[in-house]
């Protein structure tokens, strides 16, 4: 790899989220040998969203393996692997076809550490390409992250943009501890011009930028100022609020965008300090209301916020029903109009 130096060009391209998923996983398996991936699927194939493609070919079939349909398997063979040195990166095939592993990943990913005091560490990253937005029926669109945010001892990340797709799944790799990584399937194609030397940088102690080289993951971003309200959203509704404030912009009113990024852990003081800013909150998120992420950032932010509010926060989530079929989803998820449908609905004395 090639570190930036000061007086080096920059060196932009345009890449998809997924292929900076790959690069990422190539990066890391390339400086790291104990880096191994296997799931079903990921090796001559490639994986069902090409995340995998090459990397085979790249590093044998040691390296990158596919496994049989059994995801218990999958994440039990993981926990062994990290047990005895290995950095094992496994691929759920899709989200809702996680929930055979997750008693595996409840009693034992979570929980080993604290079950012997910090003797075993268990370094797994668990991939999960998640939620909807296309075309998919239940199983292939579900918003699992509550399942994983209310586990103690598991990292959950959704990034949203390419840059993040890169840097965080790298951050990931590196850590000593499990981390759930959720994979916005409908940002997967979603392009942005990047330096992916300068982001490479990061990992080889070439940057000289302080703010680039802080962790990304536990921080969250603001994704556009705002003066009027916050919109506070994470993974693939990151995008749908951006638009929503691209839109209520046009009427004349400024909204915030948070990108949360990193659910656990969670970044109470920029979401707590952009709140208290505006004054007003809606927070957005594909998964069903009830009980969700959605509920715990309104939780946190009207306890932190209380008096610097001049309406209470709001939730515009998926319904509390199975994730529906592909002809009703556009009414499932939230949607622009719905957002702005919120804030209007934000006390507002004009």
């Amino acid at each position: 790899m090639t570190a930036v130096t000061e007086n080096a060009a920059p060196t932009t391209t345009t890449l998809t989220v997924a292929k900076a998923l790959t690069a990422a996983l190539g990066d890391a398996m390339e400086s790291d040998k104990s880096v191994i991936m296997f799931g079903e699927d990921v090796g001559p194939l490639g994986g069902v969203f090409r995340i995998t493609d090459g990397l085979t070919k790249r590093f044998g079939e040691e390296r990158c393996f596919d496994t049989p349909l059994a995801e218990a398997g999958i994440m039990g063979m993981a926990v062994g692997m990290a047990m005895n040195g290995m950095r094992p990166v496994v691929e759920m095939q899709f989200d809702a076809f996680a929930y055979p592993a997750f008693e595996q990943v409840v009693s034992h990913v979570a929980k080993m550490s604290n079950r012997t005091k910090g003797q075993v560490r268990l370094p797994i990253v668990i991939r999960i390409p998640y939620a909807g937005g296309i075309g998919g029926v239940e199983h292939h669109c579900d918003s699992s992250e509550s399942y994983y945010v209310h586990t103690p001892g598991l990292t959950v990340v959704a990034p949203a943009t390419v840059s993040d797709a890169y840097t965080m799944l790298r951050e990931a790799i590196e850590l000593d501890d499990p981390v759930v990584f959720l994979e916005p399937k409908k940002l997967y194609w979603s392009k942005e011009k990047v330096d992916l030397d300068a982001l490479r940088a990061k990992f080889d102690g070439g940057s000289s930028d302080d703010d680039a080289s802080e962790p990304s993951i536990g921080r969250a971003v603001i994704a556009r100022e705002g003066t009027d309200a916050t919109l506070i959203a994470y993974g693939p509704s990151v995008p749908t609020a951006l638009a929503a404030a691209e839109a209520a912009a046009e009427e004349g009113r400024s909204l915030q965008v948070i990108d949360i990024r990193s659910i656990v852990p969670f970044d109470d003081e920029t979401v707590t300090n952009a709140v208290r800013k505006t004054g007003r909150a809606v927070v957005i998120a594909e998964a069903p209301g009830f009980a969700s992420v959605a509920s715990e950032i309104v939780a946190r932010v009207q306890e932190r916020c209380f008096h610097s509010l001049a309406a209470p926060v709001l939730r515009v989530t998926g319904f509390d029903i199975p994730y529906p079929a592909p002809k009703l989803e556009h009414w499932h998820l939230p949607s622009v109009d719905r957002i702005l449908d919120a804030v209007d609905d934000l006390q507002w004395e004009d």
